[in-house]
């Protein structure tokens, strides 16, 4: 492993497993939120959601460009949480697990700050982070786009070669990987092949200390 690495992490279904509740839970809002004040039906408010989801990486950047829907506003209605401590699923060891990397690490995800802070707080390791990385820092250009890591690059002063991204996103990790980043790939536990813009595939980020030595 080569010394002074920075390492950059995903937040969702990559520090913790957000399929079972948060996911869910972040759709459901989403949905609402287009029918309110989109004045759209159910079914046309989650087909919107996901159409804007796939074309843009995140369902806000659809409707920025074609609603002037304001991304505060929508990002504090679409992210609240009353039971966040019981929707949080993450594996047990996680605090130790980045404890033993060595070297700064940032969180960058195209969620919202508010949340991303509390879950965090929820995962007990927000002071292992040097630097948290939220959409709203990314002027709301989400990963994939370059934008967010020129964003980033600037901002924390690294040196993208200098740099490991850790994701379950391969669209993600293809831009970090293009820039000149190592990469991570978070995977799921049946995809035991990876691209080749993946350095590093693990079925887990618990077993990220074991494998920096290949970055």
């Amino acid at each position: 492993m080569r010394s002074s690495l920075t390492w950059v992490f995903d937040l969702d279904n990559t520090l913790h497993d957000a399929n079972p509740y948060v996911f869910p839970h972040i759709s459901r809002a989403m949905t609402a939120y287009l029918e309110r004040y989109l004045g759209l039906d159910r079914e046309a408010a989650d087909a919107l959601r996901i159409r804007y989801w796939h074309r843009y990486g995140t369902t806000l950047a659809g409707l920025m460009k074609h609603h002037a829907v304001d991304p505060h506003h929508f990002l504090w209605h679409t992210h609240q949480f009353p039971a966040l401590k019981a929707q949080v699923t993450a594996e047990r060891g996680l605090r130790q697990a980045l404890k033993r990397l060595p070297g700064r690490k940032i969180l960058f995800s195209n969620s919202p700050q508010h949340y991303s802070a509390a879950v965090l707080h929820v995962l007990g390791i927000r002071e292992l982070f040097d630097a948290v990385l939220a959409v709203e820092q990314t002027r709301f250009h989400p990963k994939p786009a370059r934008y967010g890591f020129y964003r980033l690059f600037a901002r924390e002063r690294v040196r993208p070669s200098r740099c490991v991204m850790v994701e379950d996103s391969l669209e993600n990790l293809k831009t970090a990987k293009a820039l000149g980043m190592s990469t991570v790939w978070v995977r799921p536990a049946s995809s035991l092949r990876h691209p080749a813009y993946v350095d590093v595939g693990l079925p887990s980020v618990l077993d990220l200390p074991r494998a920096a030595a290949r970055l």
